[in-house]
């Protein structure tokens, strides 16, 4: 872990001669974002949340190059972001490194409450933050709105956590010893975070490390950047210090060697990364060399079983939330339906009832959404290789089964009948709103598909049977389990999966332990 001595003299000189109070806190003309650090506000967006600069040590800095951003529904552009490199990377981990040796001084009643002053901004901001979540990412603005409230209870949830890291005593045979066991925060933490959740993403890792006493430098993904600058807007006016949250965006063509730049950088002790698989076992290889804490929320597969003794009504109605929510495109979504022979017929009838009822394709500004692009073509192209594989290989289209008519990065809600395992959709994460229906006869067959994949996020099942739910919840291989219920998530409880899925938990009392450091103190003489 990086330490705060290996710092130039000079500055170490000046942390010491410099007043706690000094060092924390903005100074009443702190600089605000440069004219070119605004966006042009298109749909109504806040010009005063919408940057486009980097926030690297409490300023808004352009980069040399810029890369486009744009609205996944429309194709328009929302603005010019500044395209950081490595050294705009490295820039920002040494301005964290510098706040980490003062951050970590500060008093966890202080740390709390500068998150409780962000989270508060969020809520007052709450529907311009939306607004801008549905511009980039392209999700209906009913969701988005709930991405807030959800992204903001991470700070309240984590400024409350910050005041209870506790350690212990340990009496140890020897009478004139004592054992202590201290938390110590870890250091600078870089943040890597997807597009389908650029709010609760950050919040979740981003709370938890504050909170902890560490510092960080996100890196959000190329499509969404907006909301992690808005976000810092939002943190510099809440008080947090310079150099405690930084913010560089990069296009996809930079996202590799600034990924592999904060990976390797020795002043960063910790990764936190939410994304594919493939691209966290590299991130994984990079950070093994310094052996870097890391944690990581990797790529799904979700299995939602439907057992003989599941109320059928009950489990439409969760396979609707779980696997359409943001157009089919989140981590937990349910990814392949498996449903005992005996209640197919009548699941697979309601279950297509319910989608052409009650889902709506659309612009996520339209108050009528419910379905909103996907994030680029390259998606839809995935989605449409699924399903012409199934098809292939016979299965049935229910419903949906083509790109949607509203515009190129649109896709049909599809449901399909007569699945088998050899299908892509059965082996791989569809990622968009594609749900293929796996008839089985017994439990074991069941649960012995749905342990079949080699990542174990969340799984789902809908049963009646008391014995049989403790027996599944206990033999799915995943670290998530719905019972009788399609929306798991919530920032009192621990996220995170098995296998390939990830390594630690973020959010609830756990989150904040993956940024802090274990210490014993041998205390002799007494």
């Amino acid at each position: 872990m990086a330490t705060c001595f290996r710092l130039r003299s000079c500055l170490a000189l000046h942390l010491l001669r410099t007043p706690p109070s000094r060092v924390l806190r903005p100074r009443a003309d702190y600089p605000v974002a440069r004219i070119r650090g605004y966006a042009r506000g298109p749909l109504g967006l806040s010009s005063a949340l919408l940057r486009t600069d980097g926030f690297v040590g409490g300023s808004w800095l352009p980069a040399a190059a810029t890369f486009p951003v744009h609205d996944p529904a429309s194709g328009a552009e929302l603005g010019l972001v500044a395209d950081c490199g490595v050294p705009e990377a490295r820039a920002a981990v040494r301005a964290a490194y510098e706040a980490f040796c003062s951050w970590r001084g500060v008093s966890a009643k202080e740390r709390s409450s500068l998150l409780r002053k962000w989270y508060d901004l969020m809520i007052q901001n709450k529907d311009d933050l939306a607004k801008i979540i549905t511009a980039e990412s392209g999700k209906p603005l009913k969701e988005a709105q709930g991405e807030i409230l959800y992204s903001a209870n991470f700070l309240e949830w984590f400024s409350e956590e910050a005041r209870r890291v506790y350690g212990d005593i340990i009496y140890t045979p020897a009478k004139e010893k004592r054992a202590l066991v201290l938390k110590q925060p870890l250091g600078v933490a870089a943040v890597i975070t997807p597009w389908n959740f650029p709010s609760a993403m950050i919040t979740r890792k981003v709370g938890a490390a504050l909170a902890a006493g560490c510092t960080v430098v996100v890196k959000p993904a190329e499509d969404t950047p907006f909301s992690a600058l808005a976000l810092a807007a939002l943190a510099d006016q809440a008080g947090i210090p310079p150099g405690v949250y930084n913010v560089i965006p990069c296009s996809q063509k930079k996202a590799k060697e600034v990924g592999e730049a904060l990976c390797t950088d020795p002043l960063v002790s910790k990764i936190s990364f939410t994304g594919s698989t493939a691209t966290g076992k590299v991130l994984l290889h990079h950070a093994a060399n310094s052996v870097k804490r890391v944690s990581m929320e990797l790529g799904g597969h979700a299995p939602f079983i439907v057992f003989d003794s599941a109320n059928v009504d009950q489990a439409v109605a969760g396979a609707m939330a779980s696997k359409f929510r943001n157009s089919g495109q989140t981590c937990v979504c349910s990814n392949r339906f498996l449903v005992q022979r005996g209640i197919h017929d009548s699941f697979v009838k309601k279950f297509a009832e319910a989608m052409k009822t009650n889902l709506h394709v659309g612009n996520g500004f339209e108050e009528r959404t419910t379905q909103g692009p996907l994030i680029n073509e390259k998606a839809v192209e995935k989605v449409e290789k699924h399903v012409s594989d199934a098809i292939s290989k016979g299965a049935t289209v229910v419903t949906g089964g083509k790109r949607h008519q509203v515009g190129k990065n649109f896709f049909e809600p599809t449901l399909l009948s007569n699945v088998t395992r050899d299908m892509l959709c059965s082996q791989e994460e569809t990622f968009g709103p594609v749900a293929p229906v796996i008839k089985f006869d017994t439990e074991e067959e069941a649960v012995a598909i749905a342990n079949v994949a080699d990542v174990g996020l969340a799984g789902y099942f809908y049963s009646q049977d008391p014995a049989q739910i403790w027996r599944v919840a206990e033999r799915l291989e995943v670290g998530m389990v719905g019972v009788n219920e399609g929306l798991i998530s919530s920032v009192e409880c621990p996220f995170g999966g098995v296998k390939q899925s990830g390594l630690g938990r973020e959010g609830s009392k756990y989150g904040i332990d993956e940024y802090l450091e274990l210490k014993y103190v041998c205390f002799g003489g007494l």
